[in-house]
């Protein structure tokens, strides 16, 4: 039997899945790493202990489905987002801890674009809004901080790139030094419609073109793993972004078909098809995917920066609970919050609003609050974030969102999916599978390899374990739509105070 092999990078966790020839998982290894807070705002990851943990959990796979490397046909890589590593091209060793998405360390320096004018040009030419979410800053403050590193950077001795880039590095020594086009299209320094590096951009924010890979389709050829690494040498033929993997795994191949995953944040994808459609309400243009040979295709796409690590928080942070699962039991113990509100934004709110500045705020706490109605209110938070970004989308596309395909750790909760059925009027599709991320990029590898001719031979693969309709009125949902956005408002006001 031949397999394929998955390396899921994600914020928290590296994952490793090895599917059959009929995409069922039969091994699955994870490895969770350390998450580095320096100062309030920001967040780093340590590249190499990131890269240790793809090669622990790709040995342990193999070990689990007792198969060795030669048995595999194709890996394909999906990763974290827009948190960049700059390292030493002739070393392999990174110049100063990664960068992490959440970060929000640029903000100062974002917000002087802005007044600059500098916000209609990038959202035109990559379809993003200017934040400090983006990788552009990011790499910016890395080449300006870093002592020598701007001059070694313009010599072209270091390389930059988001973790697709590391992690292709090291399968390969050294060898390849590219990005797919979907993690290229989050950097904010990508020409949207050519699938290319803009000079203009690079200009801007000062980043020679010699720091940054080569863009390619997400399938197609990337190399093959050095055989020291597991065995024997294996095909890299696919890598895209975590949420257009789940986009393509959740099989939303159809303009108009909507995914939401339950992460770390939240991401809601409708695909566009080969149209990259300009928002009018705060979302993002973004690559959705390009299948070798194929032309680009695109999709609008909705940030909630802070989903499940909300629910992390109440563990952490407050004591609340002692695993994140518990929540679920805890918050089903009253039939509401209480009225009370939790606005979720510890790193900023994303979209609609897109605010930097936005802080958390728990409202509406009077002296019968209890535990149970924190959590249950952390749920409704979540929820009713994904509730406006949908809203939005389905202004964008110009008519209402019926239905909403779910992925994600926290998609396996019934309580979470039924108040965001309650939240959005739309049923809520979570199939038998729901970690789609790394079942899209096994997908995406699969036709790198000729697995699959195409995509519509894919079809058959989702199935839904449970459908989820909502349980309230319009009228209810009105009502606590209202108190949900008074609350916000309290969140986006608290650092104008």
């Amino acid at each position: 039997m031949k397999y394929l092999l998955a390396i899921d990078q994600g914020t928290t966790s590296s994952r490793a899945v090895l599917y059959d020839d009929r995409c069922c998982p039969v091994a699955t290894a994870q490895q969770e790493f350390r998450q580095y807070f320096p100062q309030p705002g920001w967040v780093e990851h340590d590249a190499v202990e990131i890269w240790e943990s793809v090669v622990a959990t790709v040995r342990q796979v193999l070990r689990q489905a007792d198969t060795d490397a030669s048995a595999l046909c194709a890996v394909g890589i999906t990763n974290q987002r827009e948190t960049v590593v700059i390292w030493n091209r002739k070393t392999g060793v990174p110049i100063a801890p990664a960068i992490v998405w959440q970060d929000r360390r640029t903000a100062e320096y974002v917000g002087a674009l802005r007044e600059d004018g500098r916000e209609t040009l990038i959202q035109e030419r990559t379809g993003l809004l200017l934040d400090p979410y983006f990788s552009a800053g990011k790499l910016r403050w890395l080449l300006a901080h870093v002592p020598g590193a701007a001059r070694l950077a313009a010599s072209g001795d270091l390389a930059a790139g988001t973790m697709d880039s590391w992690i292709v590095w090291n399968l390969t020594g050294g060898r390849r030094h590219i990005t797919d086009v979907t993690n290229a299209s989050r950097t904010m320094l990508m020409d949207l419609r050519r699938g290319d590096w803009d000079d203009e951009l690079l200009a801007l924010f000062d980043i020679p073109r010699a720091l940054l890979p080569q863009i390619v389709p997400n399938s197609g050829d990337f190399g093959a793993t050095e055989a020291s690494l597991f065995g024997a040498s294996i095909p890299i033929r696919a890598a895209m972004g975590d949420q257009q993997a789940a986009l393509f795994g959740q099989l939303c191949t159809r303009p108009g078909l909507v995914k939401c995953t339950y992460g770390t944040g939240c991401f809601l994808l409708l695909f566009t098809g080969p149209e990259a459609v300009t928002s009018r309400h705060k979302l993002l243009t973004t690559a959705a995917w390009q299948i070798s040979g194929k032309p680009l295709q695109y999709a609008l796409e909705g940030s909630v920066f802070i989903g499940g690590a909300a629910i992390q928080w109440l563990r952490d942070g407050l004591g609340l609970i002692r695993e994140a699962a518990e929540v679920n039991e805890l918050a089903a113990r009253v039939p509401d919050s209480g009225g009370v509100v939790l606005v979720p934004a510890f790193a900023g709110l994303g979209a609609p609003w897109w605010d930097p500045s936005a802080r958390g705020a728990i409202l509406g706490i009077t002296r019968g609050t209890t535990a149970a109605h924190v959590a249950r209110a952390a749920l409704e938070g979540i929820v009713w974030q994904v509730a406006d970004m949908l809203g939005a989308m389905g202004k964008d596309a110009g008519r209402r969102v019926a239905a909403l395909r779910v992925d994600g750790g926290a998609s396996a909760s019934n309580l979470l999916m039924q108040l965001q059925a309650d939240a959005c009027g739309a049923a809520i599709e979570r199939p038998r599978n729901i970690e789609t991320t790394a079942l899209g990029a096994a997908l995406m590898a699969g036709l790198g390899a000729g697995v699959w001719k195409s995509a519509d031979e894919l079809a058959s693969i989702r199935e839904n374990d449970r459908v989820f309709v909502a349980s309230i009125t319009a009228r209810e949902r009105r009502d606590r739509r209202k108190t949900w956005h008074q609350a916000v408002r309290c969140a986006r006001g608290w650092a104008a105070e």
